[in-house]
């Protein structure tokens, strides 16, 4: 069993950015710009937001938080997205997700231009995902599939079984391992919460990609023998032998999991750092398709 190092692969790329955005800063090209809005006071998008910023900083990506209130209105939360839209020194914006329950996440996302779009959530750029067209993909799936890339695991072929359907991983993780390309090229099952018998999938699964956002959930007796296993979810479970009363689990019992796998993230530090890091390089390529980068 081989650990997937997702923290140790995004430091390897995000250095890999660094390095290309320091020659170009000093040719005298202009410094890419992601814009970040934070609504609320949620502790987990909070520290989310603040890994991003973070993660800019250390690539040499200029960043901007945005924090509103709680109770900021759509159409006031749609007009400072507008401003962002209309700023030509942005080049990136994200709106972080969940937003509060007042608010439609969807109409949030369509007010993005797709354009600036580096979450890869607008309709437009999911459109030509499915197209197989260049664009900005979800962070997570592309962070999923740089991290496939890294360890040099061969998709082509592969029973690929994706359980969860969220827009944001399960179904766009499964059109990607579906089509012609590198990773890719998988026959791939795509299993959700009304999947009859889902053990037969999961146990005949080359690849299995779990994102149901339930701790634990795909134990050993659930998969075959030398599988590799992508754990998306992340959740907190409470333990009070822990320091800060809680332990992070992933969807998958990786003490069982592991033991069959030939690959497997660890949680944390396997999907998450991946997803930033997919961020980062969706906001340089904005940066570059709209000749911000030009001299």
């Amino acid at each position: 069993m081989q650990i997937l190092d997702g923290k140790s692969t995004a430091l390897k790329i995000q250095l890999e950015i660094k390095e290309k955005l320091n020659k170009l800063i000093l040719d005298g090209y202009k410094q890419p710009h992601l814009a970040a809005v934070l609504v609320g006071e949620d502790g987990a998008s909070k520290a989310y937001v603040g890994n991003k910023v973070r993660s800019c900083e250390r690539v040499g990506i200029k960043s901007t938080l945005i924090k509103l209130d709680s109770k900021t209105r759509e159409k006031d939360l749609i007009s400072e997205v507008d401003k962002l839209n209309n700023d030509k020194d942005i080049d990136g914006i994200i709106v972080q997700l969940p937003l509060p329950k007042h608010i439609n996440e969807s109409t949030i996302t369509r007010s993005i231009l797709p354009s600036k779009d580096v979450d890869g959530f607008h309709p437009y750029n999911i459109g030509k995902m499915n197209l197989g067209w260049p664009g900005f993909l979800p962070a997570t799936p592309l962070g999923i599939l740089k991290l496939i890339d890294e360890y040099k695991i061969d998709t082509e072929g592969k029973h690929c079984v994706v359980v969860g359907r969220s827009n944001i991983v399960g179904s766009p993780m499964s059109i990607l391992l579906a089509r012609k390309s590198d990773p890719g090229n998988c026959t791939v099952t795509l299993c959700h919460s009304r999947t009859k018998d889902i053990v037969k999938y999961t146990k005949d699964a080359d690849i299995l990609i779990v994102a149901l956002g339930r701790p634990e959930s795909i134990t050993g007796d659930m998969v075959k023998d030398g599988v590799v296993v992508i754990d998306v979810g992340i959740s907190r479970v409470e333990d009070a032998t822990a320091k800060r009363g809680y332990r992070l689990k992933g969807d998958v019992h990786f003490e069982s999991v592991s033991s069959k796998s030939s690959y497997i993230t660890p949680v944390p530090g396997g999907v998450g750092p991946m997803t930033v890091t997919a961020l980062l390089l969706n906001t340089l390529d904005a940066a570059i398709e709209k000749g911000v980068l030009v001299s």
